[in-house]
């Protein structure tokens, strides 16, 4: 496939970091002696949980190592069954102020054509140019702030980066939707021996990244430029609100992979649910997930492809096609300290992600105004601090395997 000038893939200029590569993600704090490459390149501070509420991990004695370990096991455990609930936060909902997070502040290079550079702003929020509405949610700071506590999340709830088994020296990686990258440069991190490449609409990604990671602007939607039988392994994490045609966006990823290559999505669910039945259809929490679903079909998108793409990765012919689902909890219910963290994260990133998510839906896809809008999210968001609905999103990790 050729290059196309101006609306066609641009490469993100990077330079190389010279830190030395780690095997642990930046959400995880690594053992005695080890040091993150990822460190020097996160020191911005934001008004967000932190990734680890508790002691670091190496500052531990081995007994309380011990039981941190046993605490992690039982919340991968506990998060792909039923969570045990903590009786004592019905009573009220704790304080997440005064924690903070590292974050990384991205900037876009110098060297991106003005098209792909600027932005489109709508209803006082930044969005990309580079297929203008195409994506239906904003890329300004809060909304990357939003998107790396997300990281976190993920890292702490699933303790790795990925579940496709892509051996210790994996070649050529593609991250589709990287947003602001941070899964991107931990993979580069944690194989040196990988050339990872994240694509996205938005140029928000860091200039200092490892020298075996770069990023491109791209629509995943449109041709691609790599050729056939190229990558490795082929990695998407919270893009169910952005394709449009998830058929077309398998076959082009079988095409691209190698044989016996590995493609993954982690994609959560968007619907609340409780296994205690404490959530009532009639909440407001409930009702806006809803809308959303109604705005966003409204707009071309299925909000419910979670649940059909292993079915559709089948039917594009993919093999090995498993699905792993894991319990989000919205808030701090949990007993488990790490769900608990978990929990308090993803409540955060939802109250965050109440205006962002509802803007482009409602007001593109229901027309609402963004009056109306924010009229309705009040609501919303005191609910959210509803101490006794003990609710989750189901996030379903979808492997597939390109036959031999």
């Amino acid at each position: 496939m050729r290059n196309l000038p101006n609306d066609s893939a641009i490469s993100v200029a990077t330079a190389a970091a010279a830190a030395s590569s780690s095997a642990y993600p930046s959400s995880i704090t690594p053992p005695p002696g080890e040091r993150r490459a990822s460190d020097d390149r996160t020191k911005s501070k934001s008004n967000s949980p932190q990734a680890t509420q508790f002691t670091p991990y190496h500052e531990l004695s081995p007994e309380e190592q011990a039981a941190q370990d046993l605490e992690n096991e039982a919340a991968v455990a506990q998060a792909q069954a039923s969570i045990d609930i903590d009786s004592g936060s019905d009573v009220a909902s704790v304080s997440d102020a005064g924690y903070e997070t590292d974050s990384l502040r991205s900037a876009a290079s110098t060297s991106l054509s003005s098209s792909v550079r600027d932005f489109a702003f709508e209803n006082g929020r930044r969005y990309h140019k580079f297929r203008e509405g195409a994506y239906n949610f904003p890329n300004d700071d809060s909304e990357q702030e939003r998107e790396d506590m997300k990281h976190a999340m993920m890292v702490n709830l699933c303790q790795k980066l990925h579940f496709a088994p892509i051996g210790d020296n994996p070649g050529n990686i593609l991250d589709i939707g990287t947003g602001t990258g941070i899964w991107a440069i931990e993979m580069g991190d944690l194989y040196p021996s990988a050339n990872v490449l994240g694509i996205d609409l938005s140029p928000i990604q860091p200039e200092w990244v490892p020298p075996n990671v770069k990023f491109m602007v791209d629509d995943v939607e449109s041709p691609w430029l790599r050729p056939p039988n190229h990558f490795d392994y082929i990695h998407g994490r919270h893009t169910v609100m952005a394709i449009r045609d998830w058929p077309k966006l398998m076959r082009q990823v079988l095409t691209h992979l190698k044989p016996g290559g590995w493609f993954e999505l982690q994609e959560i669910h968007h619907f609340p649910q409780c296994h205690d039945g404490s959530m009532p259809p009639n909440h407001p929490v409930a009702e806006y997930w809803s809308l959303i679903d109604q705005g966003l079909a409204a707009v071309g998108i299925n909000f419910k492809a979670v649940l059909e793409m292993a079915d559709m990765m089948r039917e594009a012919g993919f093999v090995n096609v498993t699905t792993r689902i894991f319990h989000v909890p919205i808030g701090v219910w949990p007993k488990n300290k790490v769900l608990k963290m978990v929990g308090m994260y993803w409540r955060e990133i939802l109250l965050m992600g109440a205006e962002p998510i509802a803007l482009g839906p409602l007001t593109r896809g229901l027309k609402w105004s963004r009056e109306e809008v924010e009229v309705h999210l009040v609501a919303v968001r005191k609910a959210y601090m509803d101490a006794w609905v003990h609710s989750h999103m189901p996030l379903h990790i979808i492997c597939a395997q390109k036959p031999e």
